[in-house]
């Protein structure tokens, strides 16, 4: 082993010393965050991306000037929620957000990229590098709240975000499914390991509700999200239904015309933080 230099940041061992602030970026210089919080999956494919959405819209509903930062750089999908259709701009001293009709600022890799449906081939140091510039490079102005989409699973792009941004806290998104569940207690584990607060925990496709007579159907079987989260320690549970107009304004970009209640006791946990 060699002798140690005190520069944590040329160094790989895991010594008591290191400091795990020390990795933590600053944001551009002309830039005011006030709140970050991430919205986490343990997989993909469970509805991370609608729940930022819908956490967006309601903090903007709220008064807050907000911001959503993309970083599921493969699989961006907030764009398409807000019907942004134009690129980002950059006046040589920073990148600009795009901003929807409601005011929410965004930055994703495709308001980037030529074309919407062009592929993002990198590795994951190049993602992770990518993903620190929308913090570092981007002008993030007069922001309240800002969230932001994470890649799914804990490999390193995820670390990468919890060691390099401060965040305030995240939000835990899953489905019905006990395989999923389990999956999900990793990522929570992950950010206990890191010293992060859990605001909540989101069950995204939890029930139907029968057009005729209104019953709740649980398509997936029993909801187990409340075990889940007390197993966990996490208590603000809240459940998001499949809902149909929902889906339909998600396609169409109309994501800030929403109606539903489902996070009301969760976005006003992240106002009180």
């Amino acid at each position: 082993m060699s002798e140690c230099t005190h520069d944590c940041s040329s160094c790989s061992e895991n010594c008591s010393s290191r400091d795990p602030k020390s990795f933590i970026e600053k944001p551009h210089a002309k830039s005011s965050i006030k709140k970050v919080i991430g919205v986490v999956s343990g997989k993909g494919g469970v509805g991370k991306s609608l729940v930022t959405g819908l956490m967006s819209v309601l903090s903007a509903r709220n008064g807050l000037k907000t911001a959503i930062l993309d970083a599921d750089i493969t699989g961006p999908s907030v764009p398409k929620m807000f019907n942004l259709n134009q690129k980002a701009m950059s006046d040589g001293e920073g990148l600009y957000p795009v901003t929807t009709k409601t005011g929410i600022d965004v930055m994703s890799i495709n308001l980037l990229l030529e074309n919407d449906t062009d592929p993002v081939v990198w590795r994951g140091p190049v993602i992770a590098g990518a993903v620190k510039q929308f913090w570092t490079d981007v002008i993030w102005e007069n922001i309240d709240c800002m969230f932001i989409d994470m890649p799914p699973g804990t490999g390193d792009v995820p670390l990468t975000i919890y060691q390099s941004i401060p965040l305030d806290g995240i939000i835990v998104v899953t489905s019905p499914q006990d395989l999923v569940s389990m999956i999900v207690g990793k990522a929570v584990k992950m950010a206990k390991m890191l010293n992060i607060p859990i605001v909540g925990i989101v069950e995204n496709f939890s029930y139907v509700k029968c057009p005729d007579c209104d019953k709740k159907i649980e398509v997936f079987g029993e909801s187990k999200v409340e075990k889940v989260a007390k197993d966990l320690e996490i208590d603000t549970v809240c459940k998001v239904p499949i809902d149909i107009k929902l889906a339909a304004a998600c396609d169409k970009g109309m994501i800030e015309l929403f109606e539903g209640d489902w996070l009301d006791k969760l976005i006003d946990k992240v106002i009180s933080l």
